[in-house]
C-alpha cells in the first residue's frame, strides 16, 4: 500500500488555501455595492451627463478595489419638463450593502420605502461617515434630481437636475439628506433622495446649502 507523505499532504492543503484566497473577496470594498462619493470631480453638478457621473462612481470604486462591478450614479433626468431617465431604473435590483457589510436595502421597492440609509450607514467608498447636520462643514446634500419615488421631477421651465448634470453655474438640482436630518421633522427634511433644491450648480452654490457635490453610487451587478 502506498502512503502519501505528511509533506505532500501539507503541500496540497496549502495549495487549497491559496486557491480559496484567490477566489474570495480580499477586502471589504470588494463586497461593497453602495457608497456615497468621497469627493466631487471639481465642476459642481456638471458631471458631463449621466455617463460622466457613472464614470466618477466607477473610478472611485476602482481606486479602493471595487472596480470589478459596474457602478451607476443615482441620478434622474428630464426632457422637455417630463421625467426621462429614472434613478431607480438604473441601479440594478439589489440587495445593496455598504463597505462594512451593512445592508441598506434589499431591493428597489425597499430602497424607496423603509430603507436603512442613515448617517451611520451612508458611508463613502473609503468607509468614512459623511458630515451631516451639526458637523462642520455640513455635506449631507446628495445630488439626485429625483422625487421620493426615484423618478425625475416634472415641470416646464424648472431645472431640477442642473441641465441633466451638465451645468456648473446657474440652475438647480434636487438633493437628498444622507443623514436624514434637516431644519425640522418634515418628510422632505428627512428624505434621503428628495429634500430640497440647491441654490445653484456650482460648487460654491452646492456648499451654501450643506452639500459638496456628492453622489449615491450603486453596483448594478
Amino acid at each position: 500500500m502506498k502512503f502519501t507523505t505528511p509533506i505532500r499532504i501539507t503541500a496540497f492543503a496549502s495549495l487549497a488555501v491559496l486557491a480559496a484566497c484567490a477566489t474570495a473577496p480580499n477586502t471589504p470594498q470588494e463586497k461593497m455595492t453602495f457608497f456615497v462619493t468621497s469627493a466631487n470631480p471639481g465642476k459642481g453638478a456638471d458631471f458631463g451627463g449621466l455617463a460622466g457621473a457613472d464614470a466618477h462612481c466607477q473610478a472611485l470604486a476602482s481606486a479602493v478595489g471595487a472596480g470589478k462591478r459596474t457602478w451607476h450614479a443615482y441620478l434622474s433626468t428630464t426632457e422637455n419638463g417630463v421625467p426621462a431617465v429614472a434613478a431607480r431604473d438604473r441601479i440594478g435590483s439589489g440587495p445593496w450593502q455598504n463597505v462594512k457589510g451593512v445592508v441598506i436595502a434589499n431591493n428597489v421597492a425597499e430602497l424607496h420605502g423603509n430603507n436603512n440609509i442613515t448617517k451611520q450607514t451612508a458611508l463613502t467608498e473609503k468607509g468614512d461617515v459623511v458630515n451631516g447636520r451639526g458637523d462642520t462643514p455640513n455635506m449631507h446634500d446628495i445630488l439626485t434630481g429625483s422625487q421620493p419615488s426615484g423618478i425625475g421631477i416634472a415641470g416646464q421651465g424648472v431645472d431640477t437636475n442642473c441641465g441633466n448634470w451638465t451645468k456648473s453655474g446657474a440652475g438647480a438640482a434636487m438633493v437628498g439628506h444622507s443623514d436624514r436630518m434637516g431644519l425640522d421633522d418634515s418628510v422632505p427634511a428627512k428624505s434621503w433622495n428628495s429634500s430640497h433644491q440647491s441654490r445653484g450648480c456650482s460648487m460654491d452654490a452646492l456648499k451654501s446649502t450643506g452639500g459638496a457635490g456628492l453622489l449615491y453610487c450603486f453596483a448594478v451587478n
